[in-house]
């Protein structure tokens, strides 16, 4: 066979210039490694030219048990550190709502800091109890895909921050891809069924549930604000990055920061 000699490679007379350092916010986000919502949501909610997503993927091992949830502590601080190493974050978020339940807020800030010190830390379940705050709601009906263990410690969780459940219920499903194919028809029946009259504001839990594309529907059959896990940390990390989010992000805490620019 005929050796072919290689073409003689020169270094460009062109000198590269570079982008600013911080052109666009760095977004980092850690995600299950069976998750298959979180990425698309955060794809359709980051607005391109103001910012990027980075991710990084931990272990899990289905069923969604709070034993099972828990497990994925000790990996915490490893996935946070293969998000752009040495490079500055604007914010960094825990895509697991009931495993930061489980896990606890505090302790997950904590294995993340542990590599990116003073990086603004955000879970779903603590970002959705300052979407509520800031929409002044302190009434809530909890709708979540989980089993019932699962979900009476996120219950429990938005009674100790100071939120009035007035009505929890759970689909009962065990794995979170079929979390993630859950028909949006079932979302909107789901906090349908669980409203009150009561109740100021609905809160659809689970990062896995593709629930970002019916909170407008279901804000308009309720006539009150609904936020889901994937809306309320892409809100928190948006905040933090100083970013506003596209016109097309959908319900009302995203309409009340758009209010509030203008």
């Amino acid at each position: 066979m005929e050796t072919v000699a290689p073409p003689r490679v020169v270094r460009s007379a062109v000198e590269p210039s570079f982008r600013p350092t911080g052109a666009l916010a760095r977004l980092g986000i850690i995600v299950l490694a069976t998750d298959l919502t979180s990425e698309r949501d955060a794809a359709h909610l980051v607005p391109p030219e103001g910012a990027a997503v980075h991710v990084a993927r931990i272990p899990f091992q289905n069923p969604s048990t709070p034993a099972n949830l828990a497990r994925m502590a000790p990996d915490l601080t490893g996935a946070a550190d293969l998000i752009l190493p040495d490079v500055p974050l604007s914010a960094v978020a825990f895509c697991c709502t009931a495993a930061s339940v489980e896990i606890g807020d505090g302790a997950i800030r904590h294995a993340v800091h542990a590599v990116r010190p003073g990086v603004p830390v955000v879970t779903p379940p603590d970002a959705a109890v300052a979407g509520f705050a800031a929409l002044g709601v302190t009434r809530i009906a909890l709708v979540t895909p989980y089993l019932v263990e699962t979900t009476i410690p996120m219950a429990r969780y938005f009674s100790r921050r100071g939120l009035d459940l007035v009505s929890a219920q759970c689909l009962g499903i065990a794995d979170d891809r079929d979390i993630a194919r859950v028909s949006e028809e079932t979302i909107i029946e789901a906090a349908v069924a669980a409203d009150r009259p009561e109740a100021e504001g609905v809160f659809l839990s689970c990062t896995a549930l593709p629930a970002v594309g019916v909170i407008a529907a279901i804000e308009a059959r309720l006539g009150k604000p609904v936020i889901s896990s994937n809306q309320a940390f892409i809100w928190q990390l948006l905040r933090h990055a100083q970013v506003a989010a596209p016109a097309h992000a959908p319900g009302r805490l995203f309409e009340r920061d758009r209010t509030d620019a203008r």
